[in-house]
């Protein structure tokens, strides 16, 4: 029996016999001159760590389940700790109960814990359940100024008997991610938890436009990794039902978890840690962390039908075509200051010799790519002697089926196993795997006497420092064009290793979010790198159209 299970399990005999009356208890520490907890310092110092900062939802009270067990109130910070591999990471749960993102600031604990940051370390920052009461009582005063402004309040605290100045919710969260930088650590912003309350409709109540909405906002703004908690969590809840959801928590209580709501909440942390290839934290999961799977990663951007976009044509027919076919890492188009290294890679061909065609698009797989037809538009510009150099895995991940990835996930792997999964329509696609489609590419090219060139994907912001990013997808890139006799380029570390060179100063400047789009001057610059890609092929069949 698991341990989720057996938590769960025991829980429900506690609820049969513990009385409501015993379980419900004062709010704790909601004075922050009170709340003198003692916080756990990092086990070893020669470790990374992984940090935790927030409210009771994080860590409650005492951390001991008030006596409880198991049907006592609990945060997801407990369990989260068995997950993990101790010889490999600290994990170190400095949230407090009862404070928000202003007071866990004003009440001293943050000045406590900001010198146990140090250079690669993550800190997880969850508020939001406290910040919405009154700014100045006599009960708590924790309140924030609502949403992401730089509005402030100057007050006389009635609690503190202190002057103080009050910001927004987004200012505070901007604040520990300034911090949080500036010690050379890895801030990801957390969506609160959502509450046990729920609609006529039988949905859970989510703060997409309050809290929710505006840590997600920060973390946009700040261009830092963001786990979607509020969302997530209740779109679990929706599936499993009022009835069943409302077991992870105490009888009668809204917002704490009992221990199998906490670790039902750790989960999906680290599936969110996962998702964002958080390497420091992912890198060190022990065998039941790297068995939960890494959450789907929504994307805001309407997928277009790129049946219907217009497409590009060979400027001069007469010339042999470079084809550029991928995703928005390719081409962005500036949408939200966005742009893909195939959008500034044409002035480094003599385009007197050869056309540039790019017709990658945004939010495509290697799937999608294919099912939409836009495929066939490219071969039917083909020729013998033109070239194509193609390049997805972005939009390639994630379970077939979820409805975050907008049917664009492929199976993994390169071989002939399909999986079905049912579109919006209620039709049904057999999807194969990326490989399938990879080889597809080779074989159609080939046929039409063009030279293929295959790329493994450019990395991602936070991948490339201390890990390898898309080690599976590079592996099947380079199988397929071992097989189909197409040519291969390690693009990802290509790029890393450039990246590598510069520093992480300097390469925090070249992205647009948080971590997968590039602005110009980092598509110039991996531009640059697939020339430098281009040109350690063998052969180098495109040197003659490169300036030199």
């Amino acid at each position: 029996m698991n341990k989720y299970l057996a938590s769960f399990l025991l829980m429900l005999c506690c609820a049969a016999v513990v009385p409501s009356s015993a379980v419900a208890q004062a709010p704790a520490n909601t004075d922050p001159r009170n709340a003198k907890v003692t916080l756990p310092n990092p086990a070893n110092p020669n470790l990374p760590s992984l940090i935790m900062i927030g409210d009771s939802t994080v860590r409650n009270g005492q951390d001991d389940g008030q006596g409880k067990g198991a049907a006592g109130q609990w945060g997801w910070g407990n369990p989260i700790t068995a997950y993990f591999d101790p010889a490999r990471i600290n994990v170190v749960n400095r949230a407090v109960g009862g404070l928000s993102s202003r007071t866990y600031m004003s009440s001293g604990h943050w000045e406590r814990t900001l010198p146990l940051i140090k250079a690669g370390d993550v800190v997880l920052i969850q508020f939001g359940h406290n910040d919405s009461g009154p700014v100045n009582d006599t009960v708590r005063a924790r309140g924030t100024i609502k949403g992401v402004g730089e509005e402030s309040e100057a007050i006389n605290n009635l609690i503190t008997k202190q002057d103080e100045v009050v910001h927004s919710y987004g200012w505070y969260l901007r604040s520990y991610v300034a911090q949080i930088r500036a010690r050379g650590a890895t801030p990801v912003i957390c969506s609160p938890i959502p509450r046990n309350n729920w609609d006529k409709e039988g949905k859970v109540a989510r703060a997409a436009d309050s809290y929710a909405g505006w840590a997600k906002q920060v973390a946009a703004q700040e261009k830092v990794g963001f786990i979607d908690l509020n969302d997530t969590i209740a779109k679990q809840y929706d599936a499993m039902g009022r009835d069943k959801a409302s077991l992870l928590f105490p009888p009668d209580e809204r917002t704490h978890t009992n221990m199998a709501g906490a670790e039902f909440n750790a989960r999906a942390v680290v599936a969110g840690l996962k998702a964002l290839r958080t390497p420091v934290a992912v890198n060190a999961l022990n065998e039941a962390g790297r068995a939960i799977p890494a959450a789907a990663i929504e994307d805001d951007r309407p997928v277009v039908d790129g049946a219907k976009v217009a497409g590009v044509q060979p400027r001069d027919p007469a010339l042999p075509s470079l084809f550029l076919v991928g995703d928005s890492t390719v081409k962005s188009g500036g949408a939200g200051g966005a742009i893909g290294w195939g959008e500034r890679i044409a002035t480094h061909f003599d385009t007197s010799k050869i056309n540039v065609v790019n017709h990658a698009i945004g939010g495509r797989s290697s799937r999608t790519f294919f099912t939409e037809g836009r495929w066939s538009r490219v071969l039917e510009q083909m020729k013998p002697g033109d070239f194509v150099a193609i390049q997805f895995g972005h939009n390639d991940g994630g379970r077939i089926g979820d409805p975050a990835n907008k049917n664009r996930a492929s199976a993994p792997g390169t071989g002939p196993e399909t999986v079905a999964d049912t579109k919006p329509d209620g039709s049904r696609e057999q999807v194969h795997t990326f490989g399938w489609y990879m080889a597809r590419y080779v074989a159609d090219a080939k046929a039409k006497g063009a030279t293929v060139i295959l790329l493994s994907p450019v990395p991602h912001r936070d991948v490339w420092e201390n890990a390898r990013d898309f080690a599976t997808f590079a592996q099947w890139d380079q199988e397929v064009a071992s097989k189909g006799g197409a040519l291969y380029a390690d693009l990802t570390m290509v790029v890393s290793d450039a990246y590598r060179k510069q520093g992480a100063a300097v390469v925090d400047t070249f992205f647009s979010d948080a971590r997968t789009h590039t602005n110009d001057a980092g598509a110039r610059f991996n531009a640059a790198r697939v020339i430098d890609a281009f040109n350690g092929l063998p052969g180098k069949p495109l040197a003659p159209f490169i300036k030199q």
